[in-house]
C-alpha cells in the first residue's frame, strides 16, 4: 500500500542546533511507517544522522523580520509552489507559526490540507513583532488544524487570533525518546555539579544561572553546554564575577553525547524566562534521573512534574536558594531524582507521534470528503 506523501520543513539549516529540528527528526522518523516525509531546510547544515526520509535544500536567502522579510516569504512561496506541483503531497505540516516557510506553505497549499505545528519561539516573536503576529494569524487561518504542545500555548494562540479559530487548536503533548533506565545517580556531596544545556540566547537566560552561582552558600560548579548569540557576553560576565574556576563552557553536543554526560551531574538548570513550549532537553535530563530547577513559566510545572523545583523566572537570588536547598538535603535529591525519572515516562515520543498520526489522517480524510 502506498504511503501518503507528507511535506514539512523548517527554514533553518539542516542541523541539530535547536529543539524544533531535533524534535522534528524524532517525530518524522517514527511516522515513517505511515507517511513518506519530505523535509525542507535551508542549505549550510552539518553532517547529521537525522531521521528524515527525504530532504530538499531550499534556495531562498534567509531574512529575519524587517524590511526584507516579505520579499523572503515571496521567494519561499515560489519555491514551495513548484515543489507542491512536482511532489503532489497529500498533507502539509507547517512548522512554526510565523517562520517564512510556514507562511509559504499557507500561501501555496491550494487544496492540500495543512496542519500547523506551534513552537515556543512563535509566541515570543508574535508578542514582540507585528510581522510575526501577522504571519501567525495568516498561517492559523490557512490551516485545517493547529497542533500546540500545551494548553498555555493554545490560550496564547487563541488570544492572538481573537478566538476566531479556537476549534482548530488541538493539544498534542510533546515527547522525547526515553532511555531504558536513569544514568545519573544521586550523591551526598554538598557541592553540586550543575548543568545547563541548549541554545544560548536572551530568552534562555543563562545569565540567571551564572548570577545565581555567585550567590550560593557553597561553591557549586556549573557546566554550560551549547552555543548562541549570548556566548560572548556570558563568558565576559563569568570572568567579571571571578567565577572562571566554577563555570565551564562547552560547545553544542549531539544528543547521544549529551545523554552520556548527564551521568556526571547532580541537577539540570532550565533558566528560560519568557516562554518554553516543552523544555525538550530538561525532560531528557529527567529521564536520566536529574532533578530540574526551572523558571516557573506557564505549562512547565505540568511538564516537569514532581521531579523539579520552580523559582520566579529570571530571579537569580531565588535560583541560588533552590540550589542551596538541593545541596543541603540529600534526601530531597534522591526523592527528586526518582520523581524526575518517573515523570519523564509521561512524555514518551510514541504518544506524540500517535496524536500526530491520528490528526493527520483525520485532516486528509476531511480533505477527501
Amino acid at each position: 500500500m502506498t504511503r501518503p506523501r507528507l511535506i514539512t520543513g523548517i527554514d533553518l539549516p539542516l542541523q541539530p542546533s535547536c529543539g524544533s529540528t531535533i524534535w522534528a527528526s524524532d517525530v518524522y522518523h517514527q511516522l515513517a511507517p505511515d507517511f513518506h516525509t519530505t523535509f525542507l531546510a535551508l542549505p549550510g547544515g552539518e553532517v547529521w544522522q537525522h531521521g528524515f526520509e527525504e530532504t530538499v535544500s531550499l534556495r531562498a536567502t534567509k531574512q529575519p523580520y524587517g524590511p526584507y522579510f516579505a520579499q523572503y516569504a515571496d521567494a519561499l512561496t515560489e519555491e514551495v509552489e513548484r515543489l507542491l506541483r512536482d511532489r503532489r503531497p497529500d498533507l502539509i505540516h507547517a512548522q512554526h507559526l510565523g517562520f517564512g516557510l510556514a507562511l509559504a506553505f499557507a500561501r501555496a497549499a491550494d487544496q492540500t490540507p495543512i496542519i500547523a505545528i506551534a513552537h515556543g519561539t512563535d509566541i515570543i516573536a508574535a508578542t514582540e513583532n507585528g510581522q510575526a503576529r501577522d504571519a501567525l494569524i495568516e498561517i492559523v487561518a490557512a490551516s485545517t488544524a493547529v497542533a500546540v504542545p500545551n494548553t498555555a500555548m493554545a490560550d496564547q494562540v487563541n488570544a492572538f487570533t481573537r478566538g476566531r479559530y479556537s476549534g482548530r487548536l488541538v493539544t498534542v503533548p510533546w515527547g522525547v525518546p526515553l532511555p531504558k533506565c536513569p544514568t545519573a545517580l544521586p550523591t551526598d556531596e554538598r557541592r553540586l555539579l550543575l548543568v545547563h544545556a541548549g541554545r544560548l540566547d536572551s530568552n534562555k537566560s543563562t545569565i540567571t544561572a551564572i548570577e545565581a552561582l555567585r550567590l550560593t552558600t557553597d561553591e557549586h560548579h556549573l557546566t554550560i553546554i551549547g552555543s548562541g548569540s549570548e556566548l560572548r557576553c556570558l563568558t565576559t560576565r563569568v570572568a567579571a564575577l571571578g567565577l572562571s574556576h566554577r563555570v565551564r563552557f562547552e560547545p553544542f553536543l549531539p544528543r547521544k553525547a549529551l545523554w552520556q554526560r548527564f551521568a556526571n551531574f547532580d541537577a539540570f538548570l532550565l533558566t528560560t524566562k519568557q516562554l518554553e513550549a516543552f523544555g525538550l532537553v530538561a525532560v531528557e535530563a529527567q529521564a536520566h534521573g536529574l532533578p530540574v530547577l526551572h523558571g516557573d513559566l506557564p505549562g512547565l510545572r505540568h511538564t516537569l512534574g514532581a521531579g523539579a523545583l520552580a523559582y520566579p523566572p529570571g530571579d537569580a537570588t531565588a535560583l541560588a536558594a533552590r540550589i542551596d536547598q538541593l545541596a543541603n538535603d540529600s534526601g530531597l535529591r534522591r526523592t527528586l531524582s526518582s520523581a524526575a525519572a518517573i515523570n519523564a515516562r509521561r512524555h514518551d515520543l510514541a504518544t506524540t507521534t500517535a496524536h500526530l498520526r491520528d490528526l493527520s489522517k483525520t485532516a486528509m480524510r476531511r480533505a477527501g470528503a
